[in-house]
């Protein structure tokens, strides 16, 4: 299809057809409206009122809105696409293998994410450039602190995409952004095709959500998405060589620069530290010879090395754009993070409670860890398949204890006999709404002055809360119960 942004004739007379109805897909099916789209379909399994109620909305407009049809994005499907469909648009949860997604590769119908039809409908006279950050852990607090420092020096910009406002609603804002930081999900890049990021990150790779992608492989490589066509900077992470080696297989614009961010010391082209500075050797016409001063670590909030590594890579793509030495630091310091990511909850007898809920997968729990030095630890959940070998060997010499709960906690306290057999733990059976409390009442138990008792679950939440906002809540306030 020849329709590259929201002015090429064409957007009337095409026949889409919308996966999905929840957030993303109303976002779509709302836009090609809004876009002229005259032949739009949207598809969804589920039928309640609340999906009605939106329907209803969109019928007027003149879409057509089909609930519950069963399995017709499951396996099993019998349902089937229009034979006269021109475009498929598809929500991030729904994986490739799902049926109408396979009947439109058998049929070579071109298959679109929310993030392909919002860069075709880009205004080409007011097109706000796009910073792009992906990674297993830590997009959302570096996009965050990316829209800070944008702000802070003196951009209208907005976080977007899998984090704060939908992007589909800020492309077509009638009031343009100077530009936009775009969090995108291994789920959004996979149907993406024709993004042209002015500048992306990929901050870390390690396993996760291989079950919709199939393989560690086909993850990695829809990660690497982000840098094709990439027009000045491909940012990667120089402790984490896959990231580097998806620059270089990327086919980026003439001119677009690998950037690295570090922990140590910067190399050319790099940003890093020096000592307890975040500098810049990427951006500065004298980087042979000498580096420029961005932030200190101390206005990285919190300044754990994974935090402060998220800072670095929000300072590189800020960087990229041009944004003043001055803003970085500006952006670093007037930064909050969201709840539940290494949030200090409260003191109690002389141990810190420290609530990071959001690492729901190995890789960012075992990040949380190493940020302390001596750790009561509690973990547990659904692991979604993941293991925890790697995590225990990297971090059982901070272990003072480990406190587990959750649908899995067996395959943690099996990598903790395997590793780090002396580490005392505790194993909760219950599950019920008050395990939380004899979760955090069995650490404080274990914790010494000094020490640090870390909700890091390296899991799901779901199979007891419904959210990790909802774990976290439950812990903090099995915390203050310490205190009554």
């Amino acid at each position: 299809m020849t329709l590259t942004n929201r002015t090429d004739d064409g957007w009337a007379t095409t026949r889409f057809v919308v996966l999905g109805f929840g957030t993303a897909g109303y976002a779509c099916a709302d836009s090609l409206l809004q876009a002229g789209a005259e032949h739009v379909i949207v598809v969804d399994d589920r039928d309640n009122e609340a999906l009605r109620d939106k329907a209803q909305i969109l019928e007027v407009l003149g879409a057509t809105i089909i609930l519950g049809q069963h399995s017709t994005l499951g396996p099993g499907s019998t349902a089937t696409l229009p034979q006269d469909v021109d475009i498929v648009v598809t929500s991030p949860g729904v994986p490739p293998s799902a049926p109408l997604l396979a009947q439109a590769a058998e049929r070579d119908i071109p298959v679109w994410s929310e993030i392909e039809l919002a860069w075709r409908l880009r205004d080409p006279a007011n097109a706000a450039p796009w910073l792009c950050v992906t990674g297993t852990n830590g997009k959302t607090t570096t996009v965050q602190m990316l829209t800070a420092i944008l702000s802070a020096a003196g951009h209208r910009a907005v976080a977007a995409g899998n984090v704060g406002l939908p992007l589909l609603e800020a492309v077509m804002d009638p009031e343009p952004y100077d530009v936009i930081a775009v969090e995108l999900s291994s789920y959004q890049l996979h149907f993406t095709h024709s993004m042209s990021a002015h500048s992306a990150a990929v901050l870390n790779l390690a396993p996760d959500h291989i079950d919709w992608h199939g393989s560690m492989d086909a993850y990695a490589a829809d990660k690497g998405k982000i840098f094709t066509n990439c027009q000045v900077a491909c940012v990667y992470n120089v402790a984490d060589p896959v990231t580097e080696q998806l620059v270089l297989d990327a086919d980026v614009i003439e001119g677009c620069r690998a950037i690295g961010f570090t922990l140590g010391m910067p190399g050319l082209s790099m940003v890093g530290l020096v000592e307890d500075l975040l500098v810049d050797r990427a951006f500065v016409e004298q980087r042979q010879t000498s580096a420029l001063e961005l932030a200190k670590v101390e206005d990285v909030n919190p300044p754990a090395p994974h935090n402060v590594a998220n800072a670095l890579a929000a300072a590189a793509l800020a960087r990229a754009f041009g944004v003043p030495a001055a803003a970085v630091r500006d952006g670093l310091r007037g930064f909050t993070p969201d709840k539940h990511r290494i949030a200090h909850v409260a003191e109690v007898a002389g141990v810190n409670y420290v609530d990071d809920s959001k690492a729901t997968n190995p890789h960012a729990a075992q990040a949380s860890l190493l940020a302390y030095e001596h750790v009561v630890w509690i973990a547990g959940g659904q692991a979604k398949g993941a293991t925890f070998d790697d995590l225990v060997i990297a971090a059982k010499d901070r272990l003072r204890a480990v406190v587990l709960l959750g649908q899995d906690k067996a395959v943690i306290a099996e990598a903790l006999e395997r590793h780090a057999p002396d580490v005392p733990k505790i194993v909760v059976e219950s599950t019920d709404t008050g395990a939380m409390e004899i979760v955090v009442g069995e650490a404080a138990k274990l914790a010494q002055v000094g020490d640090t008792v870390l909700l890091a679950p390296g899991c799901a939440s779901w199979d007891m809360f419904a959210n990790y906002g909802a774990r976290g809540d439950a812990f903090a306030e099995a915390v203050r119960g310490l205190r009554d």
